[in-house]
Order: structure tokens, then sequence, then C-alpha cells
């Protein structure tokens, strides 16, 4: 009787074992069989929502899979989010990540229902950029100095724009007058064109914005870059000088870009996910098309990318804090 139980749980669980097996193996085998929702958490036009249909068509070519954009804006970011922690863990829908949504808006947004680092897993780091610093063409300032001198001499006065109040644009702006000295007064708008506009009306003094929402407009003439933020220059500017160029030493801000799925996501699935993204991101006209947009590409694995956001979202918080930002 004994060595009948022991052969029937043996039984049971080599069968649950291969079942498993089967199911692991199932997951990727036929993955995707049906479109894959790509949740674009900021409005039309903006770096995020460029970046992310350069890769939600770029995938769809190499792949010959079909992957939808969808734009899911608002709350700094935060709504897309919520709407892919939302969804099931199948593979079939993803969001695009940066620190606006997920680095900095759980310490702006006191009751998401959700955190960063639990309820999403990491598939793709896509690229990173610098935050610019811009003016309208016909602006008197024709450097950071201008600006830095100008403030100086009429503090809060001189007027900036930024995609939102407790984005990491505005969290650059506050880092930048603190590093100056200064004192700006902060204009937040709802996304990155209507500040981009507004900036080229004149309507404020500065832009302070990512490079792929601002790169159309400074080539076009329409806006007049003053600085990056990034300790090294932009591939895609590189004759607009870093603030350490203008003499702040060690100042480097920049942000990221990079594909989520929900929790519990099946790590069969998000490897493959991982592999197709890296392979496209070796692709030369992936590379051109990234860095037209201001951005610079980088590959990296789900461990590196994984330690990379944790690592970032640890030391969010006291930087929040120290601007001030607030979410009304």
């Amino acid at each position: 009787m004994f060595r009948q139980l022991i052969t029937c749980t043996s039984m049971a669980l080599a069968l649950g074992a291969t079942a498993t097996h089967a199911f692991a193996q199932g997951g990727t085998q036929d993955y995707p069989n049906k479109p894959i929702r790509l949740v674009i958490p900021f409005p039309p036009g903006g770096g995020t929502d460029i970046l992310s249909r350069v890769i939600a068509n770029k995938l769809t070519e190499a792949t010959g899979w079909t992957v939808v954009p969808e734009n899911k804006a608002g709350a700094g970011g935060t709504i897309g989010i919520t709407e892919a922690v939302k969804s099931q863990p199948t593979g079939y829908d993803m969001v695009m990540g940066q620190k606006d949504n997920l680095i900095l808006g759980p310490y702006l947004y006191k009751n998401l229902p959700w955190n960063p680092t639990k309820d999403l897993t990491p598939v793709a780091h896509i690229a990173y950029t610098p935050v610019i610093i811009a003016t309208s063409a016909n602006s008197p300032y024709k450097t950071i100095g201008d600006v830095i001198k100008a403030a100086k001499a009429t503090p809060g006065k001189i007027t900036y724009g930024s995609p939102g109040n407790g984005t990491s644009i505005h969290i650059a702006g506050h880092i930048f007058e603190k590093a100056a000295g200064i004192q700006l007064t902060h204009v937040p708008y709802k996304g990155s064109n209507p500040a981009l506009m507004d900036a080229i009306a004149g309507n404020v003094d500065l832009l302070v914005s990512s490079i792929p929402s601002a790169i159309g407009q400074i080539k076009a003439g329409k806006l007049r870059p003053l600085a990056v933020t990034s300790a090294k220059r932009s591939s895609s500017l590189p004759d607009v000088p870093t603030m350490q160029d203008a003499g702040m030493k060690n100042f480097d801000v920049s942000t990221w870009y990079g594909l989520f799925m929900p929790a519990n996501t099946p790590a069969a699935i998000t490897q493959k996910m991982n592999a197709e993204v890296n392979k496209l991101l070796a692709l030369p006209e992936v590379r051109e098309a990234i860095l037209a947009q201001g951005a610079e590409p980088q590959a990296l694995s789900i461990k590196d990318f994984d330690a990379m956001y944790k690592a970032d979202f640890s030391h969010s918080k006291a930087v929040v804090e120290a601007s001030g930002a607030k979410i009304q």
C-alpha cells in the first residue's frame, strides 16, 4: 500500500511538472497570437508618445506581430500606468514607463492604487535622454549664463514652462534653480505640446523639456536651445552646451523610457519581448530613428533594467520633497 502511494505520488508530481513545463513552453510558442496593446501614458506629440510609436511600428515591422499604441493621458502619466496595472498578466498589455509616472508619481499622488516595484515587471529599457532648456528664437537670452544673470537681477520674474507639476522636467528645472542659486517661476502645463507652443510664442520665458518633445521646433529654428542637463552633450544636438559647460559642476539630470508589463506576467514572455526589443535597438535604422528624436538608445537585460529603476525609485523621494512639488 505504501509502495503504491509513493508510486501514485511520483506520477502526480511528474504529470504536474510536465504540465508546468508545457504551460511555460506554450506561453511563448504561440505568443503572440493576437494584438499587443502598448499604453502610452501621455498625450500625442510628446517625447513618450514619439518614442513609443517608433518602437511599436518597428516591432510590428520586424516581427510581424501587431503592436497597437493607445494614448491614456492624465495625472502626470499615472492614469496610463494604472490602466496597465489593472490588465491581465498575459503579455498582451504593456506600458511605456519613465521617471514621470513610475519614479516620481508615487511620491506626488498619495492614493495611487499601485506600487511600481511590486505591481509591474520591467521588460525592456528603450532609451535615455537629457532635459533641454530652451527659449523662443526671439528671446533676448542667448546662453544659459544670460538667464542666470537676469534671474539674479530679478528673482522670480523669469518663467519656465514644463509638461506638468511634479514631472521629471519640473524637477530638472528645480535642480537648475538650486544649482545656479536663482529663483524662477514655474508654469506647469498639461503635456509637452502646450508648453512648447507657449514658449515659441514667448508667453513663458523658458521651456524645460525632454529633447524628443522639443527637437523638431529647435531644428525648425523656432526654439533656441540654451543647454542640456546631461554630463555629456547630446548626440542629436552636439553644438548645444551642457550645464557643466556653463560652470555648474557635476550637473547631470536625465530621464529614461522603458516597457513594463503587469506583475506576474510569465518570465518566458517578458524575456521574449526583451530579446526582440533589444534586437531592434541594435538595428541602424531604429537607432537613427531614436537619435533623431533626441534620445540615446540603450538596450539592457531585464535584470539590469530592474536594478536601475528600483534604485532610481528609492533615491527620488528626497529629490521630490526638496523640490516642494505638490499635486493639488
